[in-house]
């Protein structure tokens, strides 16, 4: 017995150490040369002089403010759209709350920077907006229409960006805070009442306090993925943020230490934020040591309040949803044909043709499907290793491993497909090593089919780690003690006992990984540099810039991704339930 359990062991051990290795070469080290980068000059001396020069360059200074600026502004606006619309679904009842409630997802369906597109059919100076407002005769019909999305203005472009990340990204918020209402004990609520606090003093006293945690979780991963979104701004034109300024420097890496420095600035502030909520969030409340056994009621509101309720969720969902319309209308909009109009004239569906035979198109499918395939199946491996070594084997340093895997949520894409970039240039990895070829970016000759696949696997990793850890966890080991006792090893107990009892998870955490790494937008911009190797994305943001039916082409394959993540949020919700909102917290 003590010579199995001493081959256990080993395996397991050895095992950690080839996954810790694996996130060490390829997450952690692209990090640290882009940190070393940013601090060591031509001669391989410390210095300070390239962050000093991100802090005198007025325009490197203006994008980063900016950044920060829609970072806030974005998380503001998530906060008090999502904390009224948690407090309703956990709260009350009223008509239509199923229907609403499972409708709030659906801005995810669509990447914000595909969203843009929509946006600007419906709310252009020649939109659908203004052609309504002609109608009504609100405006000149032979005129030109309000710039609602303050086109000729900075100041209307920064806030056009704001609005389109805030409607795509408050369900995370929303997720993260329904999910810490639920878990409140609703005695203490009780109690705070029956001592004569009121409903406002309840609700800043103990209710807020109590979803601390949730709500800095939600909102955190909202400030850093706003705050190094790089699509939107390219899509709505808005270049004074650092993001952009990134993309438009990457193929001055070898020559340029800005992008470094910039990128050390933008890292510190999403990992300064993630350790932040990691203490804030690692506290567990009293009032969950309670919970399992005492179960909150809903309260049920009718007539007018109930009407409100709906509403206030309908308006929302309408608003979010208003660029997904547009880019729907856009994909079967006839050449010219929805100019200044409310809807097209006139109605095709040669688009999503096109957009299954146009030579970029095709192929750009073909390498998102491709990629993503292989870089699923790399997240399946490795996120049940981990969550095996740190759930079932309680293995020493387990926690190593699962902050590793968790990491990815705190890094930025963008951070992450720079960082990558950084690595292609320096051995073993450049471009006149022995593994050159297979990881180069931005050399002569550039193949980053290695790259993208690890890049995307990397991202999308804490999917498939959450979704197997919670099936471990919520899964006797007895049925694995008992093989274990009847002579099975450990790989025949893992094959014929724990994937088939965890197999829902494991099916959940692949669609979210495939159905995200089809539409990854940062390391898709930056780490494919030709057309032959662009993935999904890259592809649409090349074909709206084209003349022609460019734009439509793009919106319909922007559909294509729509109808792609609806069924994967979908299911990934029926298999998920109520542990779905554990897919989007730190």
């Amino acid at each position: 017995m003590s010579t199995n359990w001493s081959r256990a062991h080993i395996y397991q051990y050895a095992l950690f150490a080839v996954i810790t290795a694996f996130m060490a070469v390829f997450m952690v080290w692209p990090i640290a040369l882009t940190v070393r980068c940013g601090f060591v000059d031509t001669n391989d001396q410390f210095t300070l002089e390239y962050m000093l020069g991100i802090f005198r360059d007025p325009v490197t200074l203006t994008a980063l403010h900016n950044s920060i600026a829609i970072a806030i502004c974005t998380t503001g606006l998530c906060l008090a759209l999502a904390l009224p619309l948690s407090m309703l679904a956990t709260r009350y009842e009223f008509m239509g709350k199923k229907i609403v409630t499972s409708l709030i997802l659906v801005p995810l369906i669509l990447p914000p920077f595909v969203g843009a597109i929509g946006l600007r059919a419906v709310l252009g100076r020649f939109g659908a907006l203004n052609s309504l407002l002609a109608w009504l005769g609100i405006i000149d019909a032979n005129g030109v229409g309000l710039d609602f999305l303050g086109s000729d203005t900075a100041s209307g472009q920064f806030w056009s960006v704001v609005i389109m990340e805030t409607l795509h990204l408050y369900p995370i918020a929303y997720l993260n805070i329904t999910a810490a209402l639920a878990n409140i004990d609703p005695t203490l609520e009780e109690a705070a009442s029956s001592l004569g606090a009121g409903r406002w003093t309840r609700l800043r006293r103990v209710t807020l306090p109590l979803i601390m945690p949730g709500i800095f979780a939600g909102t955190t991963i909202v400030f850093i993925w706003s705050f190094t979104e790089l699509g939107t701004p390219l899509m709505l034109n808005y270049y004074a943020v650092a993001p952009v300024q990134i993309f438009w420097h990457i193929n001055e890496v070898q020559s340029n230490p800005q992008p470094y420095a910039l990128v050390v600035v933008m890292l510190s502030v999403a990992v300064g934020l993630y350790l932040l909520s990691k203490v804030t969030t690692g506290r567990r409340p009293f009032a969950m040591q309670t919970r399992a056994s005492i179960t909150g009621s809903t309260k049920r509101i009718s007539g007018i309040l109930s009407l409100a309720a709906a509403m206030l969720f309908v308006l929302i969902i309408s608003l979010a949803i208003a660029p997904h319309i547009g880019v729907v209308l856009s994909s079967i909009s006839a050449k010219g044909a929805w100019y200044q109009s409310i809807l097209p004239n006139n109605f095709t569906f040669e688009h999503f043709q096109n957009a299954l035979s146009h030579t970029l198109a095709t192929g750009s499918i073909r390498n998102s499907l491709i990629y993503a395939s292989i870089a699923t199946t790399v997240c399946l491996v490795l996120g049940f290793a981990i969550a095996y070594l740190n759930i079932r084997t309680r293995i020493t340093g387990g926690w190593l491993l699962d902050m590793l895997a968790m990491l990815p949520l705190a890094v930025p894409g963008l951070v992450m497909a720079f960082g990558y970039v950084t690595m292609t240039l320096h051995w073993p990895f450049d471009e006149n090593s022995v593994l050159g070829h297979w990881f180069s970016v931005v050399g002569r000759n550039p193949n980053p089919f290695t790259v993208l696949v690890i890049a995307y696997a990397i991202r999308r990793l804490p999917y498939v780690v959450r979704s197997v850890s919670a099936g471990l966890e919520q899964t006797s080991g007895d049925l694995e003690e008992a093989a274990a006792s009847l002579g099975a090893g450990t790989f025949t107990t893992i094959r014929r006992i724990v994937i088939p009892l965890i197999a829902v998870n494991l099916i959940a955490g692949a669609i979210l990984a495939f159905s995200f790494s089809m539409l990854e937008v940062s390391d898709s911009l930056i780490l494919a540099q030709k057309e032959q190797h662009y993935p999904l994305t890259k592809a649409i943001y090349v074909l709206f810039d084209r003349l022609g039916d460019g734009p439509y082409i793009a919106s319909a394959m922007g559909v294509w991704a729509m109808v792609l993540l609806t069924i994967t949020l979908i299911s990934a919700t029926l298999m998920l339930g109520k542990r779905m909102g554990t897919m989007f917290r730190l």
